[in-house]
């Protein structure tokens, strides 16, 4: 059993959009064997962008699941959205993953949603390796992308393989380890491949790489230090288990280079998946809490332990739902009975699925490690964990993303408002990050997600999967509300209800907090202040109270709520009463606070010919947009500034028209601030 968990890899595939990351993954299905013809993005044909939204654009909206081989070892491979609107795809991949491939392109380097997903994985404490793309492209800069893996990732790269020339003349790659050359055969679309010796003017290159990787390596790895200090002879297989050790313990990021699109330093990077990132044994058991004791468990990769999964994603199939699952530990098999520990309900799996993009193949039961989707699953959603009844746990949940830009859609015709209900429920189930509202005040259905992109999907799939057409109004952005100042008052409730005096006196304070610290509602009370229950009750209408602010009703953010005091009066005071208190008396306390409206602020990137920067530049200053570096990049600026969300509608086609179509642009969320 632990050697079938020990050649599993489940690895992710992360970058900024136009990395190269469906074409490599392409490459990789190709040469594993998986398919027999390589798909190309921009002619619609990739295998992973299965979703029509996905192939007329030529991105990736949703991530999708393959299962291949290679060396021996089982690997599941998501690949992941580059677009930032996506982000939360990327999360929810991440959260089940034991390592992450990067891709950077050669040209590019390090771009935002590059910094973003990195640190997403980061904060999972992921196993990386990288693999610069793109080699052949006009600007391709090795040696600057690995400056920046150093500056703007804060990670500590060891390269495994050197180009061969670049641009144009880019040739091949030089294999550090084995000090070797390694040409691609085009017209077998790089499937062979032959081993050169390294070229006169290139073996000192080479073999100072090699140095370099070796001293680095010594530095953690005592059996290395000990032969390199005594310059005695290092086996391939020595630094091999010693790299496999430094990437697995975070301390190196194995890099790679090639070319993807052109067949050339694929294969390298499969060997560097399957010898050097984790399996689930590599990495320590999942951790979660018994919801019947609330004491922290742990479920080890094994599958004679009790079942423990985790709902990554859920995804409409004609109609019919379908669940990915990460099975941590024990084992699942159609027909069983599981527990939502979540939910509080048991489960049926009706069919257990291995996932191919959108093909599938039914298989008899899915273990410890594995990656699948199944077929059944009434009640569960992302991030709700699936376990054994007799041995209940609950998994971490995935982090949701607050929506930024918000529309109004209503259906062309009066009939067509069941359907688009029901279409929109379902997309809503599928996507944590799209929220659906219905303001009373105007009647109108609001629509809110990542961005104008990952709105104008959800409409058009509106009209293609449910043929449900809409008509969309103008975008609206999502504000948040805050406090400036703190306050603390009493407020007393003492009202006739229902024929009864009811009472309760609460005293509440309030206080902003620093910029993306989230809220905190606490108590301060002595625990006999109030009868078992109330304590509870009442911090629980505090969270709630703070769904809606006091000068627009958006949410309240980055504040701080203490109950500091409550007084129970016997036969007066209720749970109503105490409710009632605690809703008005932090509403009167967010008034007296002085309120403040906050917009979102983005992180935008501009890549603009040098030409035009003062008109990018003036454009931006325009929208309030604060200037924060201006980078130079050979014959192109990097202009990087914080906008407002609410100026930035329609900017795509502004700065198409002032670069004569020459420039380009990524915008990332920042963080809220008060509006300009």
């Amino acid at each position: 059993m632990n050697k079938r968990i020990k050649c599993v890899r489940n690895i992710g595939i992360i970058a900024h959009i136009d990395a190269g990351k469906t074409t490599l993954t392409e490459r990789i299905l190709y040469y594993t064997g998986k398919t027999h013809k390589m798909g190309e993005v921009h002619d619609g044909q990739a295998t992973m962008d299965w979703m029509p939204e996905e192939q007329e654009r030529g991105i990736t909206i949703t991530s999708a699941v393959i299962t291949c081989y290679w060396l021996g070892r089982e690997m599941h491979i998501i690949d992941t959205p580059g677009h930032v609107d996506f982000t939360i795809e990327v999360e929810r991949s991440l959260r089940v993953l034991d390592g992450a491939l990067g891709v950077f392109c050669a040209v590019g380097g390090v771009e935002p949603q590059s910094e973003t997903v990195w640190h997403q994985a980061d904060r999972y404490r992921i196993p990386k390796i990288v693999f610069i793309n793109k080699m052949d492209r006009l600007g391709a800069d090795f040696w600057g992308v690995i400056e920046q893996i150093k500056k703007r990732l804060g990670a500590h790269p060891i390269i495994l393989t050197l180009p061969f020339g670049s641009e144009e003349s880019f040739q091949g790659v030089f294999d550090v380890i084995r000090e070797k050359w390694i040409v691609w055969d085009e017209a077998s679309q790089g499937r062979k491949f032959e081993e050169r010796m390294v070229p006169e003017g290139h073996r000192e290159e080479v073999s100072a790489a090699r140095e370099d990787l070796l001293e680095a390596l010594s530095e953690i790895d005592d059996g290395i230090m000990e032969k390199y200090l005594d310059e005695k002879p290092i086996s391939e297989r020595e630094i091999q288990e010693a790299i496999r050790h430094a990437c697995i313990g975070l301390h190196y990021v194995p890099v790679y280079c090639g070319s993807a699109l052109k067949n050339k330093g694929v294969q390298p990077v499969l060997d560097g998946i399957a010898r050097y990132l984790p399996s689930p044994l590599d990495i320590p058991p999942v951790t979660g809490m018994n919801p019947d004791t609330g004491d922290t468990e742990e479920r080890p990769s094994q599958d004679s332990a009790p079942l423990a999964a985790l709902a990554f994603k859920v995804q409409m199939d004609h109609g019919r739902k379908m669940t990915y699952l990460r099975i941590y530990s024990g084992t699942l098999k159609p027909g069983d009975e599981v527990w939502n520990s979540g939910k509080k309900c048991r489960e049926k799996a009706s069919r257990i699925l291995q996932m191919h993009a959108n093909k599938r193949e039914r298989i008899k039961e899915a273990r410890a490690g594995n990656i699948v989707a199944v077929m059944g699953l009434k009640y569960t959603t992302t991030g709700d964990t699936l376990c054994d009844p007799c041995h209940p746990i609950l998994l971490e949940p995935i982090d949701i993303y607050h929506p930024v830009i918000s529309v109004a859609v209503e259906p062309k015709t009066v009939g067509d408002q069941e359907k688009i209900d029901m279409a929109l429920s379902k997309l809503s189930e599928e996507d944590p990050s799209f929220q659906v509202k219905f303001n009373e005040e105007t009647g109108q259905t609001v629509i809110s997600g990542m961005g104008e992109l990952h709105l104008e999907i959800l409409v058009h799939r509106l009209l293609r999967e449910f043929n449900a057409p809409v008509t969309v109004g103008k975008p609206q952005v999502v504000y948040r509300e805050s406090i400036q100042k703190s306050v603390t008052l009493e407020e007393r409730f003492d009202r006739e209800i229902g024929g009864g005096r009811q009472v309760a006196t609460l005293v509440l304070s309030v206080s902003p907090r620093e910029r993306k610290k989230t809220n905190r509602v606490i108590s301060q009370l002595e625990p006999e202040k109030l009868p078992e229950g109330y304590e509870g009750l009442i911090l629980d209408t505090l969270r709630q109270r703070l769904e809606s602010g006091v000068l627009k009703g958006f949410p309240v953010i980055d504040v701080e709520v203490i109950l500091k005091d409550a007084t129970f009066e016997e036969g007066l005071s209720t749970d109503v009463a105490f409710r009632a208190a605690a809703s008005m008396g932090l509403q009167k306390a967010c008034e007296q606070a002085e309120p403040v409206l906050l917009e979102p602020r983005m992180r935008l990137e501009v890549l603009v010919p040098e030409s035009f920067m003062g008109e990018v530049i003036g454009d931006l200053n325009s929208r309030h947009g604060k200037i924060e570096q201006i980078e130079p990049r050979g014959p192109i600026e990097l202009i990087r500034a914080l906008v407002p969300l609410s100026k930035m509608f329609g900017y795509s086609t502004v700065l198409r028209s002032i670069t004569q179509g020459r420039g380009t642009f990524t915008m990332v969320f920042s963080h809220y601030d008060p509006v300009s």
